[in-house]
């Protein structure tokens, strides 16, 4: 008979902000902290609040005039290189109990582990050992976390955002009955792992508000409405995930793309948005050649400034591959023309390049009327960039359009995962 799977998602509490709390020896959960980068301007917006202000009732993700004059709390300035310092070390505090192959690194605060292979080894419940790499966790580096213990990935993932949460120990635990008991009831059903606003208001047009009422779909309705994403709405609806961390490990995705999104520290008209993408751009091209690799293929979304108007963009086919900045120029001006609405300030822009192949796979499909010493004398120039940024920095050569008053080049390339790099 097959053992029983166990899975734990573990989360580091108020991550940024405990990690900020402890560089000053002080202690998160007495502690009012927010991590913020003041010289955005009051409408920064807050990475991560101590568990101590969440108390009192101010949120992550709020803006910093959001939090009420009438607290006293520290602001620090985002630090992502310190973050992931801290990440690592955990990482490594995991490796003491845990072979690499049974972790998933889901984002820098919370992976995903199968215990099950270790639950006789320690001798532990699934629950002790859970509790057991949260205590090492807060011995060595001071961070409390909380965790889901599941039978399954999705079950210990629910277990995690829904019912840690109500749990004096923060650890929830959820199998399939348990799930169906407490969970198929919940709302809103965007607390649901993978149901996001869009998911939730398409189920909403069919009078459906909670994984209950998936399950009363009819099969072809929900197949018409999502396609082969249904089959995953339809498993968790019934708190089944067949995907384990041995077949994520094992998984190579389809298709290859790079991509590169910001939010502009101020609102921008029509005409200095594009200034942005071609600075954007020029650093995804660099990639692109240190990679060895062409695209046919790009990408463009622009979000506007209070949602005034809803983002728009769209993808765009390129006739042949290439790695030629001036020739991606031209055609992400195309599709920038094309989907971009004139007249309404701009805040967010995301680009991507998108079916990427190695240029040796790509040489055969090459538009035969290029200038290709042209193209050659481009792609030495950009690897000659390549060595002079690897060697002495990103803003160590720079094109003329990154020293423009609206640039944000330059300023970015001292960030890390878009803040403060330090």
């Amino acid at each position: 008979m097959e053992q029983e799977k166990y899975y734990a998602c573990i989360d580091l509490k108020s991550f940024f902000a405990s990690v900020e709390a402890i560089e000053r020896g002080l202690d998160p959960f007495k502690t009012n902290l927010v991590v913020a980068d003041e010289s955005r301007g009051k409408g920064g917006i807050c990475l991560a609040v101590t568990p101590a202000l969440r108390k009192l009732g101010v949120k992550n993700r709020c803006r910093i005039f959001e939090i009420p004059e009438k607290f006293d709390y520290i602001i620090a300035k985002p630090r992502m290189k310190k973050y992931m310092e801290y990440s690592a070390n955990i990482y490594s505090i995991y490796l003491k109990y845990i072979a690499s192959e049974d972790i998933h690194v889901y984002s820098i605060d919370e992976c995903f582990i199968d215990i099950t292979p270790y639950l006789n080894m320690y001798n532990k419940t699934p629950k002790e050992m859970a509790n057991m790499l949260m205590n090492a966790i807060f011995k060595e580096t001071g961070i409390r976390a909380t965790a889901g213990v599941g039978t399954n990935m999705f079950l210990a993932k629910v277990a995690l955002d829904i019912t840690a949460k109500h749990a004096d120990d923060f650890i929830g635990y959820l199998n399939e009955e348990l799930y169906k008991k407490t969970i198929w009831h919940h709302r809103p059903i965007t607390d649901i792992w993978n149901v996001g606003r869009g998911i939730a208001k398409r189920l909403e047009f069919y009078g459906v508000f909670d994984m209950h009422g998936v399950t009363r779909m009819r099969e072809e309705v929900l197949y018409d409405e999502f396609g082969v994403k249904a089959e995953l709405l339809l498993d968790h609806a019934y708190g089944i995930e067949p995907v384990t961390i041995k077949d994520i490990k094992n998984s190579k995705a389809k298709t290859r793309s790079i991509s590169n999104g910001q939010i502009l520290f101020e609102d921008y008209d029509y005409k200095d948005v594009f200034l942005i993408i071609k600075e954007m751009l020029d650093g995804l091209v660099l990639e692109l050649i240190e990679k060895n690799m062409m695209t046919n293929s790009i990408s463009l979304f622009i979000g506007y400034s209070k949602h005034i108007h809803p983002t728009t963009g769209g993808t765009h086919k390129i006739n042949s591959y290439t790695d030629s900045y001036e020739k991606l120029v031209k055609e992400f001006e195309i599709l920038f023309k094309e989907k971009t609405v004139q007249g309404y300030p701009v805040r967010k822009i995301n680009i991507g390049l998108n079916n990427l192949i190695y240029k040796d796979l790509a040489l055969p499909q090459l538009n035969l009327f290029e200038d290709r010493e042209a193209v050659n004398k481009e792609r030495n120039a950009q690897k000659a960039i390549i060595n002079i940024k690897r060697k002495y920095g990103k803003n160590a050569l720079l094109r003329g359009m990154s020293l423009e008053e609206k640039a944000t080049g330059r300023k970015r390339n001292k960030l890390v995962g878009g803040h403060n790099g330090e």
